[in-house]
């Protein structure tokens, strides 16, 4: 049986395969892509706004493809990691 981190980093790449080739590369994400997944995956998804969803494509697009690549992807998980340890943190004040 798998640890619980062995468990979370595979959910973590299994859900950037769910959504990535669905629009052409099978192992990047298009913009449509990303966007499908932070709505389906995080519970801010559905509230971000279309501007909010290009500005993310933009910062996380490093190579400037208009693709998310899986590398490009684990750059946003970690992001996202240093957001809800803030938050953590704060609520523990």
């Amino acid at each position: 049986m798998a640890a619980p981190l062995d468990q979370a980093i595979g959910l973590l790449v299994c859900i950037f395969h769910k959504y990535a080739g669905k629009e052409g590369n099978k192992n990047t994400l298009s913009k449509k892509e990303l966007k499908e997944l932070i709505q389906k995956e995080l519970t801010i998804g559905p509230k971000l706004q279309e501007a909010e969803i290009v500005g993310l494509m933009a910062d996380l697009d490093r190579n400037q493809d208009q693709e998310v690549n899986f590398q490009e992807y684990v750059t946003f998980l970690g992001a996202l990691a240093m957001i809800y340890n803030e938050a953590l943190q704060e609520c523990r004040k």
